[in-house]
């Protein structure tokens, strides 16, 4: 039965819609209508229909911004949720029980840092170290005798990828890290002690325990990992400008190329259409995918 309180909660929803409608939705709606568009920023734009579409569907550098969105998607949801899986678990079950929860918490804290330091500072960072004559990286291979591993890490498309996939790893270890020591707490700490009575150690424990009873938060590291791997740009923007020529390309900063630097808006408003609608159907598949899982069980 409805009582006063339920009957009252719809007014506290009001301030909230009416934002997502003003800052996403009416957004969203204007730049779908800019991608059947014509238009450098000025003046009336010009309806062309589908002509943007067309032209994104042979466009090689889009496909390859798309490329490179793959490839940072693969590994930016395996390599930090792996890692920070292995350290949720080695802080919460043995640093925690060895040198305390604060101690623990320190470890925590300093995994998650990364999260709250702007793009822009993280971006200048990493290219004093990656410098080819006088950065952090170079200089240690010189000082231990491996003079012929130093690289242009940032100027050579062989290299300039994964130099940016080093950082992204870096930095999304702290995300996920969090998340599943949040999910850890939650685990009734007699289903451990039952398991070590019946038997169960290290790794049993893990993947017949852990691993099952943590699975929400597994599902959810990955989805938002995913979305955040396709809208990614400012590492893009601060560490390579999109280059060597079109080697770190992503989605994203090319449609930021066409809107700003091209003034071409309605070609830009289509690359934006193209990865909402990626990212729609993505977490549509994968809201089922998750559902069919949990409903398996």
């Amino acid at each position: 039965m409805s009582t006063r309180l339920d009957r009252g909660y719809y007014w506290f929803l009001i301030p909230g819609v009416v934002l997502f409608m003003i800052f996403v939705v009416a957004p969203f709606i204007m730049n779908f209508y800019l991608s059947f568009t014509r238009w450098s920023g000025v003046r009336t734009p010009e309806f062309i229909g589908l002509k943007n579409y067309l032209r994104a569907v042979s466009d090689l550098n889009f496909w390859l911004s798309l490329k490179n969105n793959v490839v940072i998607i693969i590994v930016l949801t395996t390599i930090p949720t792996i890692i920070s899986l292995f350290l949720a678990v080695f802080l919460f079950q043995y640093v925690a029980d060895k040198a305390g929860k604060t101690t623990a918490n320190i470890f925590k804290a300093g995994f998650y840092l990364p999260q709250i330091i702007p793009a822009a500072i993280i971006g200048v960072i990493w290219k004093w170290i990656f410098q080819p004559n006088w950065g952090a990286l170079n200089f240690i291979l010189k000082k231990i005798k491996l003079e012929n591993l130093t690289q242009n890490w940032l100027g050579d498309p062989g290299y300039a990828l994964g130099a940016v996939l080093v950082v992204m790893i870096w930095f999304q270890i702290g995300y996920p890290l969090v998340i599943f020591i949040s999910a850890l707490q939650r685990i009734d700490p007699q289903i451990y002690e039952s398991a070590r009575v019946d038997g169960a150690k290290g790794l049993r424990i893990f993947f017949s325990i852990t691993l099952p009873l943590i699975s929400p938060e597994f599902y959810v590291v990955i989805l938002t990992t995913i979305i955040y791997s396709l809208k990614i740009f400012g590492p893009i923007f601060v560490l390579t400008r999109g280059g060597p020529g079109n080697a770190t390309t992503v989605a994203s900063y090319f449609s930021y190329k066409n809107f700003f630097e091209f003034s071409n808006v309605g070609y830009g408003a289509t690359m934006s259409t193209i990865i909402s609608l990626i990212i729609m159907i993505i977490t549509i598949f994968y809201i089922k995918l998750q559902r069919l899982s949990i409903e398996g069980e």
